[in-house]
């Protein structure tokens, strides 16, 4: 599990009193300069899977809610006129929508539209992030952090795609079923969070791969404020920057079953031994964008880009990898010689399964 020991730490929330309207009636909000005096910490409601957790209980996960504003530095020179102007789109869709739950998962994306959430909506925005045995080390710890420098309400809960049978089978829509439980849970706990819809970080740019997790998002009436806007990810890089958002050149980091091979059952154990093997590398070699596929037979594929294959293949380094790869239970270690390539595991899919997909796509948007 991601959770280690400081997410059982004390839980508080930080409220601060009300201040002037500044943009619009109702709307409250505390700048840097006129920040009022703040109450005493007051115990948190976490939420948990199926139920709420109060403090004391076993298995907390740690919420921290802000209600302030960070003084971001807004690069906007940085921006074309185009994203300039699709960024006020942006924050003006969120700010229509009413009261938002961010589906979070610290990816530049999600953050982006959880920032101009908080932009938006202040109070009225939570980022919401799911924790399971499919969440890669350090993600949980990071989205706690980015959270706060956005200074938006975040909240942790449990899902339980790892209860699932279609989830542990792997087929090509694994996705879907992984994203049917995060947006059923949300869906049900809207009144509990304060909030009318949810929102997810999907962009232009997910048209074109295979993507089973947006039908489940129809399906739950989940919003994509980006896709719906046309930004690309290269936009959503740029207006990552231009708010000065640590993670604007975040590699992609998608959940470790995304590594296993389809038909490879989802476990535990593989997916921590994946954890583990692509935690090494980037330490060992200092990379920060690379795959561990694990495929059949215990195989591990490594794909790292182009200009680090003669590093890995070096004779000490090569060693050292073996070794490792080998006492995490890897029982053949392979490295691909295209180098790393996000969703290669697509690759195997069935070409019309493909084509229905892009279909499918186009009848949504065409609905909406």
């Amino acid at each position: 599990m991601p959770l280690d020991g400081a997410s059982r730490t004390q839980s508080f929330v930080v409220r601060t009193g009300p201040t002037s309207a500044s943009r619009g009636a109702g709307r409250q909000r505390l700048g840097a300069a006129n920040r009022r005096q703040m109450k005493p910490p007051t115990e948190a409601t976490r939420v948990d899977r199926g139920r709420l957790l109060t403090q004391g209980e076993p298995e907390s996960v740690r919420t921290l809610a802000f209600s302030t504003e960070r003084m971001v530095p807004d690069h906007s020179p940085l921006l074309s006129d185009d994203l300039k102007r699709k960024r006020a789109e942006l924050v003006a869709l969120l700010d229509g929508l009413g009261r938002v739950a961010v589906a979070f998962s610290a990816g530049v994306d999600s953050t982006v539209v959880a920032k101009a959430a908080q932009v938006a909506c202040g109070e009225r925005a939570v980022a919401v992030t799911a924790v399971s045995q499919s969440l890669a080390s350090g993600e949980i710890e990071e989205a706690r952090k980015l959270a706060e420098r956005i200074g938006i309400r975040h909240l942790v809960i449990r899902t339980g795609e790892f209860d699932d049978p279609n989830y542990l089978r792997n087929a090509p829509d694994r996705c879907y079923f992984c994203k049917t439980e995060l947006y059923s849970q949300l869906e049900t706990r809207l009144a509990e969070l304060g909030c009318d819809v949810i929102v997810n970080g999907a962009n232009l740019d997910d048209r074109g791969d295979y993507r089973p997790g947006m039908t489940a998002a129809r399906e739950h009436a989940v919003r994509s404020p980006l896709l719906e806007l046309g930004l690309s990810k290269a936009d959503v890089r740029e207006l990552a920057r231009s708010w000065d958002l640590p993670v604007w050149d975040k590699p992609a980091s998608p959940c470790l079953s995304s590594r296993l091979a389809y038909g490879v059952s989802v476990t535990a154990e593989r997916v921590s031994r994946v954890d583990a093997a692509e935690r090494f590398l980037r330490s060992d070699l200092n990379i920060r964008e690379l795959r561990v596929r694990h495929e059949q037979n215990d195989l591990a594929r490594i794909e790292v880009p182009l200009e680090a294959l003669p590093l890995l293949v070096q004779p000490q380094c090569r060693a050292r990898v073996a070794e490792e790869f080998r006492r995490l239970g890897f029982k053949y270690i392979t490295v691909d010689l295209e180098g790393f390539r996000s969703g290669s595991l697509n690759a195997a899919l069935p070409l019309v399964q493909l084509q229905s997909h892009s279909l499918d796509c186009s009848k949504a948007e065409s609905v909406t």
